[in-house]
């Protein structure tokens, strides 16, 4: 695809203009450049090629009117808006990116990947519907050797297993590092917001260096650390340290994060798929066969689409005695079916516990912003 901008450049917002400016400019340096949608993608076998992967999840109600005149009203926003900012030209990302790895994380998405398809190059790996079957590593493996075999294919590379270990290394170094600013949040009390670290792990999702990522996630750890020896932390002790548990939650920062944060709450715990639970599973750096250790590591994360997935409730059940915890709060994305269905089995091992829950069911507009802030305010004012 030519580095030409899109024919609506001139109507964007000076933002969105330099993020298209940025992308351009990468481009036109021989920069590589990869979209990704979910925690399944295997980073490190597009870091081994060159190939800078920016996350592409849509996390807006912007471009849902533009993705309804195709895409069915009742499906999840994320999906939505993912396939919004394709057909509109809006995402500088999406727009410039040269190939776009899908997966088959659920129906929805499978499907709007083969209308994705029309407007970008698109690759959708095939994930197995559970971990426990004896052939679902050999599956995946497959998988994940394809998706090496195609990137090779498209940019002319050689993907070695010198370049898959180096990726892997620094993969791990960038997940010890988020892992160091959760962990932050076991402080008493806490040391940060947790609003501060979902908008750290958003920006950082959009950077075409990995080290850049790891530089703005270890200012973001000494900054915080300093500042709470300084006694200057912005969180009071009478704060509720709420776990936030659920869909991903890019898209929600605002309408339910930063309102959790502003009615006497601070996030303790992020337990979605970018948080503490994926970041803590590293990659054996030294693996006789280094592609098939990622593919085994990408294989145990624990996300709703799995059956059966017991692995997430021990984890939120350990996480909430980690990061002592006054009450559960877990995003459902409307018409996700898979997280909704699950939220029943989440509510019983919490409230077994003897820890307060509540499951919010939204979408990414601000129709419902008075209602969410109301059922947050007192169930806060309950704990």
């Amino acid at each position: 695809m030519a580095n030409e901008l899109p024919a609506k450049f001139d109507e964007f917002v000076e933002a969105r203009k330099q993020g298209f400016l940025a992308a351009k400019e990468f481009k036109e340096k021989g920069g590589k450049l990869a979209g990704f949608l979910c925690s399944y993608t295997p980073l490190e076998v597009l870091m081994a090629g060159g190939i800078s992967a920016v996350g592409l999840c849509g996390t807006s109600n912007e471009t849902v009117p533009d993705a309804e005149k195709v895409l069915p009203k009742n499906l999840c926003p994320l999906i939505k808006s993912t396939y919004g900012f394709a057909y509109s030209e809006k995402c500088p990302y999406t727009y410039f990116s040269d190939i776009i790895i899908g997966e088959t994380t659920c129906d929805g998405k499978k499907k709007m990947y083969e209308l994705l398809s029309e407007l970008k190059d698109v690759y959708v790996l095939h994930l197995p519907q559970g971990q426990g079957r004896p052939y679902s590593k050999e599956i995946w493996y497959q998988e994940v050797k394809m998706l090496k075999e195609r990137l090779e294919e498209k940019f002319g590379i050689e993907i070695t297993d010198e370049a898959l270990r180096e990726a892997v290394k620094k993969r791990n170094k960038l997940r010890r590092a988020i892992t160091e600013m959760y962990e932050l949040q076991a402080n008493v009390p806490p040391v940060m917001k947790g609003s501060q670290m979902m908008l750290t792990l958003m920006s950082g999702s959009f950077k075409f260096d990995v080290d850049e990522y790891i530089d703005g996630v270890l200012n973001v750890v000494e900054k915080a650390k300093a500042d709470y020896a300084a006694g200057k932390s912005t969180v009071s002790t009478k704060d509720k340290r709420i776990l936030l548990t659920g869909c991903p939650s890019g898209g929600v920062i605002q309408k339910i994060g930063m309102v959790i944060e502003n009615n006497g709450g601070v996030i303790v715990c992020l337990d979605d798929c970018s948080g503490e639970r994926t970041n803590r599973m590293l990659i054996d750096e030294d693996a006789d066969d280094i592609l098939r250790a990622i593919s085994d590591r990408y294989l145990e994360i624990n996300c709703s689409v799995m059956t059966t997935n017991e692995a997430r409730l021990e984890n939120t059940r350990a996480m909430i005695e980690k990061y002592k915890v006054d009450g559960v709060i877990e995003v459902v994305l409307q018409a996700c079916h898979t997280f909704n269905v699950e939220s029943v089995k989440v509510c019983r091992m919490v409230e077994d516990m003897g820890i307060p829950y509540m499951k919010l069911e939204t979408d990414y507009s601000t129709a419902d912003n008075g209602q969410l802030e109301t059922r947050i305010s007192a169930f806060l004012e309950m704990l």
